[in-house]
């Protein structure tokens, strides 16, 4: 998968360039979960080929693009904190953000904690999922919506793929940098815990992420750890050889 050798000032700065034109650019943070998905999900892997910055947002990732290819990446460049280091920027530059995603509940507790923690942050719109496809004449008026607001980002927070295969299918109507984000939006809403720093840097933010909803992400880790340790193992020793 074509996973971008990028920190988070480039990352930043590529979006707000973008903003600044008005254009449409593509970016989104991929953990394990998420290249495994592009990996083995064809619709998937054809529309993460066409974003314009996929970062490594998990440690695994980080680490095996280091390993593999020497990347030299000291840090991953984490969805959560890539959202903030990017409205930050947006402030300085009095560039307008909007939300989509998620329940109306975290996109309204999201803007407050958004302005709470960056002042100067100007919040367009916030609307929540409507947790289904939309069709075609509601893909318009979101996107008229999006437009009129004056926005000049849009993060998504759909959880993946759903956020990867909104914002591709989103580029054109929409015209705007799209950010997806995915947990971000319940992180820095306060509606879930992020796991300890210690646990970040050592790449057990799965654990801590399990331990809060096993029943949901057990068969998740189970199946996209082990392909994901398998492909690199193998590609490893193909490398090697």
């Amino acid at each position: 998968m074509p996973i971008s050798v990028v920190d988070y000032d480039r990352a930043a700065d590529c979006v707000i360039a973008a903003a600044r034109q008005s254009q449409p650019y593509l970016v989104t943070a991929l953990a394990v979960h998420g290249v495994v998905e592009a990996r083995t999900k064809a619709e998937m892997g054809q529309v993460i080929e066409r974003f314009d910055i996929v970062t490594p947002d998990g440690q695994p990732v980080r680490m095996a693009l280091n390993l593999l290819y020497r990347a030299g990446l000291t840090d991953r460049v984490y969805g959560p904190t890539l959202m903030l280091r990017i409205c930050e920027a947006a402030a300085t530059q009095d560039i307008p953000v909007f939300l989509y995603g998620s329940t109306g509940e975290v996109v309204t507790a999201l803007s407050q904690a958004l302005v709470a923690k960056i002042p100067k942050l100007r919040v367009a719109g916030a609307e929540p999922s409507l947790f289904r496809p939309l069709q075609a004449d509601e893909s318009a008026t979101l996107a008229q919506r999006v437009r009129d607001s004056g926005a000049g980002i849009v993060f998504i927070g759909l959880g993946c793929p759903r956020q990867e295969l909104f914002a591709f299918d989103h580029r054109d109507i929409i015209g705007l940098p799209q950010v997806c984000v995915g947990a971000a939006f319940d992180f820095h809403a306060g509606h879930k815990r992020q796991a300890p720093q210690w646990m970040q840097d050592h790449a057990l933010e799965w654990l801590f992420r399990l331990s809060q909803e096993p029943r949901r992400l057990f068969g998740r880790y189970a199946v996209t750890n082990s392909i994901f340790l398998f492909a690199l193992a193998r590609q490893w020793a193909a490398r090697t050889s």
